[in-house]
């Protein structure tokens, strides 16, 4: 019976994805990419500019308690001030990551090891949501449920020792605080837990949150974020999101949803692991729908804003690590993918992020030799938003127009 009602459970989510209605309409689109922020080229000002002109609305940033705590009581907060600071002022929300514990608080061993006592990392919590009282969005460790980020590797030491002394300390520092627990990664690895089991240890642990955060990154690079997810597995993925739905609201209820991490690859540079960097932008889009379409996720992160140098790490940047825009560079500030096609009936969803409110926009379509309106200007919803409906069969190539910003995204090429 048990299997039965997972089974709906799953079946309903996927379909949930199929609909045209908007079913989180408040979902916030960002970035995370620390490294840039504080090293890149130019001022930390000049940075921050650049993600607000193409529409970042969330900026994940973390603050790591092992550099910034190194003696007890006495805090170096370093580029931490100027980044959180310059996000404020330029009117960018920011989540902010509490990770790694010093030396001194977990017997002298690595950062990744957690804190002996839950007091100190509360103290940490507090001195954090003290200094920086406009951060309303917290995030609790990073990835606990593999043994890299967190070692013992339980539910019950993080919730423990970590999350819920953290939980009453954000709260009571901070007005209207949202703590986003768990902050998974998308399967366990060696030595680790899986998200699944991650999410009922929590709950059997007593687990205090006020939202569910996951990293859903794929698996593999022929996995898409519709299609090609295990979907009965202990994993989960962006393409298997319903299970993260079924397991959040059996634990805890009608809570909220973070995806706080994700993004694909590219090749180049990544032969091994990369995906092409048409695909890259096209599942930007993909992602964004589909989190635009299930109920209660309300924030989705891309990593990176820039390539890491050192191929052994990660490709997922909108920039190469030249400093060259991807096509996802353009995807990211209008998004716009294929919903659904019925012969030459195509539905199309997207948006345009770059400013706040309706915003006049131009679907285009390419037919001969060049680029027409399909109809005149519109104007997209509030958040952005625009759903189409077109006649079009497959192999027929639009875009979108943004004529305030003359800017166009990349080319959707109709399945």
């Amino acid at each position: 019976m048990h299997r039965l009602i997972l089974v709906l459970a799953l079946v309903c989510g996927v379909l949930a994805f199929g609909g045209t209605a908007s079913a989180s309409p408040y979902a916030q689109f960002g970035v995370q990419d620390d490294a840039w922020l504080l090293h890149g080229p130019g001022t930390v000002e000049e940075r921050i500019a650049e993600l607000d002109s193409f529409g970042v609305e969330i900026v994940r940033f973390t603050l790591d308690w092992s550099e910034i705590e190194q003696r007890r009581g006495k805090h170096e907060w370093g580029g931490a001030d100027a980044v959180l600071e310059g996000l404020r002022e330029q009117g960018i929300a920011a989540v902010v990551t509490l990770y790694g514990a010093p030396r001194w608080a977990n017997g002298g061993r690595a950062k990744n090891w957690a804190p002996l006592r839950g007091a100190d990392f509360a103290r940490f919590a507090d001195a954090a949501a003290s200094r920086y009282w406009w951060v309303k969005k917290w995030l609790i460790w990073n990835e606990p449920n593999q043994r890299r980020w967190l070692r013992p590797t339980t539910p019950h030491t993080y919730v423990t020792k970590l999350l819920n002394p953290a939980y009453v300390a954000l709260h009571r520092a901070t007005w209207r605080a949202q703590v986003g627990a768990g902050v998974t990664a998308p399967r366990a690895s060696r030595g680790g837990v899986s998200p699944v089991d991650w999410i009922r240890g929590m709950r059997a642990a007593g687990a205090r949150l006020d939202a569910y955060a996951h990293h859903p990154y794929p698996l593999s690079r022929f996995e898409t974020p519709s299609e090609g997810g295990c979907r009965y597995c202990e994993t989960i993925t962006m393409a298997t999101l319903g299970r993260l739905q079924y397991e959040v609201k059996r634990a805890w209820g009608a809570k909220r949803i973070w995806l706080t991490e994700y993004g694909y690859q590219t090749n180049p540079p990544d032969r091994a692991l990369g995906v092409s960097l048409a695909q890259q932008a096209a599942f930007l889009g993909e992602a964004s729908r589909r989190v635009h379409a299930t109920p209660r996720v309300d924030m989705l992160i891309h990593y990176l804003y820039k390539d890491e140098p050192n191929l052994a790490r990660w490709q997922s940047g909108l920039m190469s690590v030249r400093g060259a825009a991807k096509p996802s560079r353009r995807a990211f500030p209008l998004p716009l993918t294929q919903v659904s096609r019925t012969g030459v009936r195509t539905v199309l969803w997207g948006q345009v992020r770059p400013r706040s409110g309706r915003q006049r926009y131009v679907l285009q379509q390419f037919r001969g030799s060049r680029w027409f309106a399909v109809g005149p200007s519109r104007l997209t919803t509030p958040r952005g938003y625009l759903l189409r409906t077109v006649s079009a069969g497959k192999g027929a190539k639009f875009r979108l127009w943004y004529p305030r910003d003359g800017i166009t995204s990349p080319i959707l090429v109709v399945r």
